[in-house]
């Protein structure tokens, strides 16, 4: 497919990922979308040959195959020319590869951000947004910087911001929250979290939000997301936390108002492979590896085999349970030469 080809397919396509009207919409634009990566995207298109699948012969969303996430610490995971405008990393300890992201429109990222939360949360403009996200500061490229500053511009109130590690400074601030009970959503790693539970626990009003966005990175002991919650809710005053559910691999997120159960936007899908067959889908209701399409990532791979596990239910929320013991997934070894 040559570029000027290239491009109004995917504009094409972009126009139609914020406006699918139902499951039969979004197979077709899946499928489309695979055909495009499948051609276009050298490390996906090596991935799937290397698989032995002939991409004329998948006419069903089911029958995609799914690039393991370790592919964007290895390779440069890009479909069609041209330069990226952003290129976004993960946090990692020293001597770890880190996956990198590269963003060929953070238009469309902004647009998946921004319209993931009006409808989870209502308008930023509604809010005032804290970050309490040090490690993630502490990085020149996170995907989670780029969106909470999008979302505290957005929100216009003078306190809304970020904050590394001046916890005095966030604790005056949510007292002030407590005070005027003006509608608050604070972001948060996990760790940091648990520093502000620990070290200023508190009653914070029902106004008050609390959405943990994952991650010991090395400061602390690794908790089950269950235990996390329930140290944060006891030392805040919580009857549920709030999650995000993304990673620098997907431009699209999904959230959970609490009890670990996750809704995606309608362009981001989940499925389940089998954890000990990472090419077999898994038996309904069981868990396993998660599988996501993000429609978003039009211009990288829009299918995306993660290291995490979890389990679907019937109304398509999800819930996820942990990580694979060693992140890197069975199948890997089908590397693109």
């Amino acid at each position: 497919m040559g570029p000027f080809l290239y491009l109004c397919t995917m504009h094409g396509i972009a126009d139609r990922i914020f406006s699918l009207s139902d499951r039969e919409d979004f197979k077709q634009t899946a499928l489309d979308i695979f055909r495009v990566q499948a051609e276009s995207n050298p490390v996906y298109s090596s991935f799937v040959r290397n698989l032995g699948i002939d991409p004329r012969s998948v006419s069903t969303v089911e029958q995609i195959p799914f690039l393991p996430i370790g592919f964007f610490k290895s390779h440069k995971v890009v479909t069609g020319g041209g330069t990226p405008e952003l290129v976004f990393e993960s946090s990692g300890t020293t001597g770890v590869n880190t996956s990198r992201h590269y963003v060929k429109d953070p238009g469309l990222y902004e647009r998946s951000f921004l319209t993931t939360f009006r409808n989870q949360y209502g308008i930023p403009e509604e809010y005032c947004i804290l970050a309490l996200l040090p490690s993630y500061l502490e990085q020149q490229h996170s995907s989670l910087v780029y969106m909470t500053h999008r979302l505290i511009e957005k929100s216009g109130h003078p306190d809304s911001g970020f904050y590394l590690d001046n916890l005095d400074a966030l604790v005056k601030m949510l007292k002030q929250r407590i005070a005027d009970r003006h509608p608050t959503l604070l972001f948060g790693v996990s760790f940091a979290l648990l520093d502000l539970a620990e070290q200023s626990p508190m009653q914070l009003p029902t106004e008050v939000i609390l959405l943990e966005t994952g991650g010991m990175k090395g400061r602390r002991k690794e908790l089950v997301r269950e235990e996390l919650h329930e140290i944060l809710c006891s030392s805040l005053g919580k009857p549920v936390i709030h999650s995000e559910y993304g990673m620098t691999e997907l431009l699209s997120q999904a959230y959970s108002h609490g009890h670990n159960r996750f809704t995606a936007p309608p362009w981001m899908k989940i499925a389940i492979r089998d954890p000990h067959d990472p090419l077999e889908p898994a038996e309904p209701g069981r868990t396993g590896g998660i599988n996501v399409i993000d429609l978003v990532n039009i211009h990288s791979c829009a299918f995306i085999a993660t290291a995490d596990l979890g389990r679907v239910y019937e109304d398509g929320s999800f819930e996820v349970m942990g990580r694979f013991d060693h992140a890197d997934i069975r199948g890997c070894n089908l590397l693109a030469t």
